[in-house]
């Protein structure tokens, strides 16, 4: 139940058609509005996949409304955390999200684009990149290029070599990447990882239920890593009656 303050607090942030999810992460609460491209599972799983260390530098590409760096913070000893988002729309939600968490001081978002990441923060400059890319290709329909959600979804103003090839730009020495996608683009995602000088280290495939093939693949490469990849244990998501798994509860906090 919202007391009537808390009430009066959020209408300082919100804007028509807005609203404030509970993250149930240290009193978080994220900035969404309907109709438009809502955070969803592979962001919660890949802020539970990427390991970002104490006083570490993380940089998120195409963040949205800024869901994977302010569950990293919450997660996290990271140090400071960068949202990219070329969406506007997006970016200014994900700013009052911050404001909203009183993140200002450990979290930015900049409005910006993926293929130019490398000149706006400079070579070399994160110690983590963790991206939720856009999962579809040309191969894929596209009814409105220039839809909100089809941008998020579809590879319209980014592709997959585009964020690899940036995010590796920004990743210092032995820095990290995470990304979650789609297993049947996993040859691809390899092997772009590599041509970047990027070498896939683990590897956790994702199933919504034990008896379903997998539906997302979760990949950590190295800057400078040497060839050598661990395949994880899956992560099922849903148990046999439908419910989240003790794992999903546990912990990715869902």
């Amino acid at each position: 139940m919202i007391k009537a303050g808390e009430k009066m607090r959020e209408d300082l942030f919100l804007r028509e058609g807005e609203r404030i999810d509970d993250l149930e992460r240290n009193g978080y609460g994220i900035i969404q509005k309907k109709g438009a491209f809502c955070f969803g599972m592979d962001a919660v799983l890949l802020s539970g996949f990427a390991a970002v260390r104490k006083g570490e530098r993380v940089l998120d590409l195409g963040t949205g409304t800024g869901i994977i760096p302010i569950l990293l913070e919450a997660k996290t000893e990271g140090s400071y955390f960068v949202g990219l988002e070329i969406q506007e729309e997006s970016a200014d939600m994900a700013r009052r999200s911050v404001r909203y968490n009183h993140l200002e001081e450990k979290v930015e978002i900049v409005t910006g684009d993926i293929k130019e990441a490398g000149r706006l923060f400079g070579l070399a400059s994160f110690d983590v990149v963790t991206s939720n890319p856009p999962y579809m290709n040309q191969s894929h329909g596209l009814v409105n290029p220039g839809d909100g959600k089809a941008i998020a979804r579809h590879e319209v103003l980014c592709t997959l070599e585009d964020v690899i090839r940036e995010g590796g730009r920004v990743l210092k020495p032995g820095g990290r990447f995470y990304m979650v996608h789609r297993p049947r683009r996993l040859v691809e995602i390899l092997e772009t990882f590599r041509r970047h000088g990027l070498e896939p280290k683990r590897m956790k495939m994702v199933h919504p239920y034990a008896d379903r093939e997998a539906n997302m693949v979760l990949i950590e490469a190295r800057k400078g890593g040497n060839p050598l990849m661990k395949v994880e244990s899956p992560v099922i998501v849903f148990d046999g009656d439908g419910n989240y798994s003790d794992e999903i509860r546990t912990v990715y906090g869902y």
